[in-house]
C-alpha cells in the first residue's frame, strides 16, 4: 500500500526566475543603522544571503542554503556509468543576470522545534565551504530518483505472469466455500487437490470395510469359516483385511469371486446398494474435478504473451501509450477482447484518500478496436487525449510518478476434435506495467516477414523496441501548442488576404 503513495514533487516546476533589485542610494538612517550594527553583522554577511536581500548576481553554481536543480535522466545515467556523480561543481564567477530561487523561499521556512530555540551565535555559525559541499552531494545522491526507486520496496498489484497480490484474511463466515464444494476443490493446488482425490476414496473403502467386518463379526461368519454347514451372510471374511478387499471390490466392480455378500442378509445387501451409490457419486464429481482442473482455461492463458515494457511516442500525430500482444498457438482464441485498467492512489478533493483506485484506460471500445483477430503479434495503442488520465504527463513528470497498468487479455478457447467439451470456455490473461517499465520516445521493431508465401513471424524480436523523436512534452502541451499555431496562422492567412485585395476607388 505505501508503494502506492504520492511522491514529493522534485521537478524544476517549483523553482522560478527573481530578477535582482537594483542598488537603491543608501540613506542618512540606513547609514546610521548599520554603523551601529557593523559589530553585529560581520558573520551574518558571511552567511547565505536570503532570496529577497540584495546581492551580486552569479550564473551557474549553487548557492548555500538552496536546494539544487535535480539532474536530468541523461545525467544521470552517465554519471552512474563514470562512477560517484560529480554533483557539486565549483562556484562561477560573478557575472550579470537572473538567480534562480525556489518558489517557496520567500516564505516562512518549516524550521524544527529543536533548532528555534538556539542561540542566535550558534546559528550565525558558517560551516566550511567543503562540508557545505559534502552535505549538498550527500542531498542530492538522496534525492536522486534512481536512488529512491532502489531504496524503496515495490509491490506490485499483479505481477507480470498475471498473478494477483491480494491476499484475503479475517473471513468470518467460512461456510461459503463449502457451499460451492466444486469450485472450491477445482481452485485448491495440485498437492492438495491430490491428497483430496486419494482421501475421498480410501475413507469410502475404509469406512464400508468396516461396516462389513461389523456386520460379519457380529453374525459369526467370522468364527464359522470352516463350518461347510453354516450360512454365512458374507462368505471368505475372516478379518478386517479381508472386509476392505471385499469393500475395494465391490465399489471399484472387480469381483474376484472369492469374497461376496449373500442373500442370506437384507442388511448386507442393502449396505452394497449404498456404497455402490456413493461410490458412482464420488467418481462423477472427483473425476470432473480432475478434468476440470487438467483441461482448465488458465492454462491456455500460459501461451498468451504480453511484451516487457510500454512505449509512448507519437502515432498520427497523437501521443500514444502503446504494447504489444501475441498467441504461441496455432488455434486461436474465438472473440478475444482486451482492456487495460490503470491502479493510481489518490486524494479527493474533500481529503479522503482513495487506495489502489481502479480507472479505465480507453483501447479502442467506441470504435471496436478492443476486438482483436489474433493470428499475428498486435501492437494494442492507447491514444492520449483529453479523457486520458496520461493527459498532462510529460516524460519529467513520468519518473515522479506512481501507478500501475494492468492489461486483461479475454477470449474463448477454440474447440479442437480432441477436445469438444473446452469450446466455450472463457480464458484470461493479464499482465501489469509499472512507471518504470514504460519508455518514452520508443517503438517496437517489426516482427513479420514474407517468406515462401506465408508470413512469417519471429518472436525473438517480440521484446525488441528502436528510440524515436518524441517531443517530452505533455500531450496537453502539444495540444496546446498546435492550437496556438493554427490561430497564428488563421490571422496571418486573414492579414494576407486583406492586403492582397483590390482597392476599390469610390464613384463618382
Amino acid at each position: 500500500m505505501l508503494a502506492y503513495l504520492p511522491r514529493p514533487p522534485t521537478d524544476t516546476s517549483r523553482y522560478g526566475t527573481f530578477p535582482q533589485k537594483a542598488d537603491l542610494p543608501a540613506t542618512p538612517g540606513a547609514l546610521a543603522e548599520d554603523g551601529r550594527q557593523q559589530t553585529s553583522a560581520t558573520t551574518a554577511k558571511r552567511s547565505a544571503p536570503m532570496p529577497n536581500y540584495p546581492s551580486a548576481p552569479r550564473r551557474g553554481g549553487f548557492v548555500p542554503g538552496e536546494p539544487s536543480l535535480p539532474p536530468s535522466r541523461g545525467s544521470l545515467a552517465t554519471q552512474h556509468h563514470r562512477g560517484r556523480p560529480s554533483c557539486c561543481p565549483p562556484l562561477a564567477p560573478q557575472e550579470g543576470g537572473a538567480r534562480f530561487y525556489p518558489l517557496h523561499a520567500l516564505s516562512v521556512a518549516n524550521i524544527p522545534n529543536s533548532a528555534r530555540g538556539r542561540t542566535s551565535a550558534r546559528s550565525s555559525t558558517v560551516p566550511t565551504p567543503e562540508g557545505l559541499q559534502s552535505r549538498r552531494c550527500k542531498l542530492l545522491e538522496e534525492d536522486n530518483p534512481m536512488v529512491q526507486a532502489g531504496k524503496r520496496q515495490r509491490q506490485r498489484y499483479v505481477t507480470k505472469v498475471g498473478k494477483c497480490q491480494v491476499n484475503l484474511g479475517n473471513i468470518q463466515d467460512k461456510k461459503r466455500f463449502l457451499s460451492d464444494i466444486f469450485t472450491t476443490i477445482v481452485d485448491l493446488k495440485y498437492r492438495w487437490f491430490l491428497f483430496v482425490f486419494m482421501m475421498c476414496y480410501i475413507i469410502t473403502w475404509v469406512v464400508f470395510g468396516t461396516i462389513y467386518f461389523f456386520d460379519a463379526w457380529v453374525r459369526g461368519d467370522v468364527g464359522h469359516q470352516d463350518d461347510p454347514e453354516w450360512r454365512a451372510c458374507i462368505e471368505n471374511v475372516d478379518g478386517f483385511i479381508s472386509a476392505l478387499l471385499l469393500s475395494v471390490e465391490s465399489q471399484r466392480t472387480i469381483g474376484y469371486g472369492t469374497r461376496m455378500v449373500t442373500a442370506n442378509c437384507a442388511e448386507g445387501v442393502i449396505l452394497l446398494m449404498a456404497q455402490s451409490i456413493i461410490g458412482s457419486m464420488i467418481d462423477a464429481m472427483m473425476v470432473g474435478c480432475m478434468f476440470v482442473k487438467i483441461s482448465r482455461p488458465k492454462k491456455r492463458a500460459q501461451t498468451l504473451i504480453f511484451s516487457k515494457n510500454c512505449v509512448i511516442s507519437r502515432r498520427d500525430e497523437k501521443l500514444c501509450l502503446m504494447f504489444r500482444v501475441g498467441d504461441l498457438r496455432e488455434s486461436h482464441m474465438v472473440d478475444a477482447k482486451i482492456r487495460a485498467k490503470l491502479i493510481k492512489s489518490r486524494q479527493t478533493a474533500e481529503g479522503e484518500f482513495i487506495p489502489l483506485e481502479q480507472s479505465e484506460l480507453n483501447l479502442g471500445y467506441d470504435t471496436g478496436e478492443d476486438r482483436l483477430f489474433l493470428v499475428e503479434p498486435q501492437i494494442i495503442c492507447h491514444v492520449i487525449n483529453r479523457h486520458s488520465p496520461f493527459w498532462d504527463m510529460s516524460a519529467e513528470s513520468l519518473r515522479r510518478e506512481q501507478f500501475e497498468i494492468i492489461i486483461i487479455l479475454e477470449g474463448i478457447v477454440e474447440a479442437t476434435g480432441n477436445c469438444r467439451l473446452a469450446a466455450g470456455m472463457t480464458c484470461q490473461a493479464r499482465t501489469s506495467y509499472t512507471e518504470d517499465e514504460i519508455l518514452w520516445g520508443y517503438r517496437f521493431e517489426p516482427c513479420m516477414s514474407l517468406e515462401k508465401g506465408a508470413f512469417h513471424v519471429d518472436y525473438s524480436r517480440f521484446e525488441m523496441t528502436f528510440e524515436v523523436q518524441t517531443p517530452a512534452a505533455s500531450a496537453k502541451e502539444l495540444h496546446e501548442l498546435r492550437e496556438l499555431e493554427q490561430q497564428e496562422h488563421s490571422t496571418l492567412s486573414l492579414y494576407w488576404d486583406h492586403l492582397l485585395q483590390p482597392c476599390v476607388l469610390p464613384g463618382p
